[in-house]
């Protein structure tokens, strides 16, 4: 006997398990990997409610400066987020951006820098489940932009390019680093590829935006340096204005 669907589980089938529509995300997502990030953004919003709750992914909705906002964990690793986006894509959400933290690959980006991904280079093993070898994961043009010019504002000058995602964080060897740099990676981190990716392939305008813990090519460990907090908080104000300035758009 044949299985009777495609796809044993889909995200609409998690949405409609918890009773979620399509639309009641709002237009805009903040995705963080921990839930201690997550709860740093809902402190900004107004009156944010948890409506969707799926093993330990919670979703929030609220609203900032009059713009509804979905806030979620996504996980730290590949698999979680591809979870929460083919969740959020099913929700038709139609902006995702992943407020994520990375490690340098250059040795002139510092601990405490902010990384804007243009791109992906996908190691992760989620993205093949998905697309073949030779897809292209991009950022969404207009995304970037308004990120950039909101870190501008926030006078950050963020670092631009190519992050490399992999699932193997105790495994950065010299050999694979070196590897992705040489196709162009300035950053690394665990989970845009996942959540780019799948936003890409179900037409969902998606960017990537990370403060940086860490520089992979020094050396340094950057985990418990204030730089490295203080560029977090720096880029949650960016994540939540970069928002309500492509609402402004619209309108």
């Amino acid at each position: 006997m044949q299985m009777k669907k495609d796809i044993h589980m889909t995200g609409q089938d998690l949405l409609g398990m918890v009773q979620v529509r399509p639309g009641d995300f709002g237009k805009y997502a903040i995705i963080p990997g921990p839930a201690e990030r997550r709860d740093a953004i809902l402190e900004y919003l107004e009156k944010p409610v948890k409506c969707f709750s799926f093993f330990e992914y919670a979703v929030f909705t609220g609203t900032y400066q009059g713009v509804k906002i979905a806030v979620g964990n996504g996980g730290r690793f590949s698999p979680d987020s591809a979870i929460i986006a083919e969740i959020l894509c099913a929700g038709k959400v139609e902006n995702i951006i992943r407020a994520g933290s990375c490690g340098a690959m250059d040795e002139n980006i510092k601990v405490g820098d902010i990384v804007l991904a243009t791109g992906v280079i996908r190691g992760d093993g989620v993205t093949p489940y998905y697309v073949d070898r030779d897809f292209k994961t991009v950022a969404d043009k207009g995304l970037l932009e308004v990120l950039e010019k909101q870190a501008t504002k926030e006078g950050v000058q963020v670092k631009k390019g190519l992050i490399w995602t992999t699932d193997a964080l105790l495994r950065e060897t010299r050999e694979v680093v070196e590897k992705a740099r040489k196709e162009g990676a300035i950053a690394a981190d665990m989970v845009s590829s996942a959540m780019m990716t799948i936003a890409q392939i179900n037409g969902v305008k998606a960017a990537s935006i990370s403060a940086v813990s860490d520089n992979m090519i020094t050396g340094e460990l950057g985990f418990m340096n204030p730089d490295y907090y203080d560029a977090e908080a720096k880029l949650i104000k960016i994540c939540l204005d970069a928002v309500v300035a492509l609402a402004k758009q619209k309108n």
